[in-house]
């Protein structure tokens, strides 16, 4: 019987609904308490005792894989992300990385729109003036007059822009790769280099992936580049963001403001000074947030698992419409 831990922070507390799913493919599970993520320490706890995991953003190291193998098949990774996996050396170990494409498009991509809103607008620091007793009212802006830049033109870059574009923003967009020209003409799109775009917008979004290129791309050097009334939006990935070099800037008033959903060690430390400003919007990792989304995601994360441990995946569609 194959066996298999689930280590997903979004799936754990859906553990038993799936448990009759679970016992008709023949599968045994392992349900470990997750604080967020399993780091190498934690996974290497349990190697060498499951075939299949269905896991969050845990880190697979090299060293943690090695550990599991070869007894390990398949990650089927919850969403889209897999920067935590080496998969250098999954490769090398035939571990197979499965993974959901487009599994969070729209609600990231409205996340970062509500996020320009509320800077925009003042609209969260009029209505914390306004309960502590004061009236005063804050001057804001209308999207229209400004100019947002897109770093990433993936599936949640792209769909940012379609709707910053109904807003009657400027739009820039920068990417390590060839965009589709028929979507630059039809958005109004002016792709620029990273320079550019950080001496010009007014909101810079952050929509890449992390990868070699982009880790730290955002710091003290690229930070002196922006506009003082420039806003960071990160619904990425927190490594993208060196936080030192953004506190620093946020605390000389050479950036306006930050949105942050992700951040280079989480949880967010309680020490962290981003905790501590008032120019800045924090959420915890869950700019995903969407039950029909996650609904979604937890089921082709059941897919995936299933085909990599090569177990006939029948009926499963009449599973999905009972559980």
């Amino acid at each position: 019987m194959p066996v298999v831990l689930i280590s997903a922070p979004y799936l754990l507390p859906f553990v038993d609904r799936f448990k009759p799913v679970f016992e008709h493919y023949g599968l045994q599970i392992i349900v470990p308490k997750v604080n967020e993520r399993f780091e190498e320490e934690d996974i290497l706890r349990y190697a060498g005792q499951f075939d299949g995991t269905m896991c969050g953003d845990d880190r697979y190291t090299e060293r943690a894989l090695k550990a599991c193998s070869p007894r390990l098949k398949v990650i089927a990774k919850w969403g889209t992300g897999i920067d935590s996996i080496d998969r250098k050396a999954c490769d090398a170990l035939g571990i197979q990385v499965r993974n959901t494409p487009n599994a969070f498009t729209l609600p990231v991509s409205d996340s970062v729109i509500g996020y320009m809103l509320a800077f925009a607008r003042r609209l969260p620091w009029m209505d914390k003036a306004l309960k502590s007793g004061v009236w005063q009212k804050i001057p804001g802006r209308s999207l229209s007059e400004c100019t947002l830049g897109v770093i990433g033109l993936g599936n949640v870059g792209k769909a940012v822009i379609r709707r910053a574009r109904g807003f009657g923003m400027t739009l820039l967009g920068n990417d390590i790769i060839p965009i589709a020209p028929d979507f630059i003409v039809e958005n109004d799109v002016k792709m620029v280099d990273l320079a550019e775009l950080l001496a010009n917008s007014d909101f810079i979004s952050l929509n890449c992936d992390l990868n070699p290129s982009s880790r730290h791309m955002i710091n003290t050097k690229t930070l002196e580049l922006v506009k003082p009334c420039a806003v960071l939006i990160n619904t990425a990935r927190g490594p993208i963001v060196d936080e030192a070099a953004l506190v620093e800037a946020l605390d000389q008033k050479k950036l306006a403001g930050a949105a942050l959903d992700v951040f280079e060690v989480e949880p967010l430390p309680a020490d962290s000074p981003l905790r501590k400003m008032d120019n800045v919007m924090l959420a915890p990792h869950n700019s995903n947030s969407s039950p029909a989304a996650w609904e979604r995601v937890h089921w082709n994360t059941l897919r995936n698992l299933l085909i990599g441990l090569n177990i006939p995946i029948d009926n499963f569609d009449e599973w999905k419409a009972k559980v």
